[in-house]
């Protein structure tokens, strides 16, 4: 009948009519929405592996370069006359760039392992205050040639961790490499030990340099990632530092937490448990899986 009220059977017709178009759309915008989410994470794989290849072209050729030109040198030594000094300095030019390229070697090495599951840790209890200690020492001369302040101030009480030492001091070498790379000239770099409130043991790395965004943070800590500035080319990187540094700290059984103000400085946050929550002998890299660290004020 004209005008009259719509039937209970064709009332659920007409609704599971409706369900069906909903449910066909539904299932087109995730096929959208997957396709798309593919093709951006596709493009941002190419865009690192392009960035990666440059920069590894860079760090590779640039140390090469000065280990074949100064050989060359000292291999035409007579035929140039050179003094034994100019001989002697040469000789370390070319060993200062090998040992670059055994570090960025390494590193890549490293990273490629942790990825693949297949990094292991010899642990045992260390005393953290000598290992923090001793990589902070190892930077007072560059830091007196970048004109920085380098404070350290480590706690003789911090409890004693189990862990690999080689392996923190490799964080800690990278975490205060990184900061003196990213701090200019007059700034200031804190290294500070202290023992964590409920056990276990606190390491800060503070500048005082560029700071970081979030989105700047979240690229730091992504292996091969380069945050863009003023300063980074003055002392060239893999871009491995804070993704391995993050990584081995994970693989202790701690975090690696990231604070930072853009244009005021970045802190770093190191916790490791005490010895006696840790009953690994050996840890492996399946351990050291990715979590939300990061943060910008």
């Amino acid at each position: 009948m004209l005008g009259g009220a719509v039937g209970p059977s064709k009332q659920s017709s007409l609704m599971a009519e409706y369900s069906e178009l909903l449910a066909d759309s539904v299932l087109r915008q995730k096929a959208w929405i997957a396709e798309h989410r593919a093709r951006i994470e596709t493009q941002l794989a190419n865009k690192v592996k392009s960035e990666f290849i440059a920069n590894m072209s860079h760090e590779l050729r640039t140390p090469l370069n000065t280990v074949i030109g100064f050989a060359k040198l000292i291999g035409e030594h007579q035929k140039r006359r050179l003094r034994d000094q100019e001989i002697v300095e040469y000789a370390e030019l070319i060993r200062d760039a090998a040992a670059h390229l055994l570090a960025v070697i390494n590193d890549i090495l490293d990273m490629s392992k942790m990825q693949s599951g297949r990094y292991t840790l010899d642990a045992r209890e260390v005393a953290l205050d000598e290992i923090v200690l001793a990589s902070a020492a190892s930077f007072e001369a560059s830091a007196r040639e970048a004109q920085i302040e380098l404070q350290v101030e480590v706690a003789p009480s911090l409890p004693i961790v189990k862990g690999d030492a080689d392996k923190l001091k490799q964080v800690f070498a990278n975490l205060i490499g990184n900061a003196l790379r990213f701090t200019p000239p007059g700034g200031r770099v804190a290294v500070v030990g202290c023992a964590r409130e409920g056990g276990g043991a606190l390491v800060l790395v503070k500048d005082t340099g560029l700071g970081m965004t979030q989105e700047e943070i979240a690229v730091a800590l992504t292996p091969f990632g380069q945050v863009d500035s003023g300063l980074s080319r003055w002392r060239e990187g893999t871009g491995l530092g804070l993704p391995i540094a993050k990584a081995l700290v994970q693989l202790h059984g701690g975090r690696l937490e990231i604070r930072s103000t853009k244009a005021a400085g970045t802190e770093v946050s190191v916790s490791l448990p005490p010895a006696s929550e840790v009953s690994d002998v050996h840890w492996r890299a399946s351990r050291a899986q990715p979590e939300p660290a990061a943060e910008a004020r």
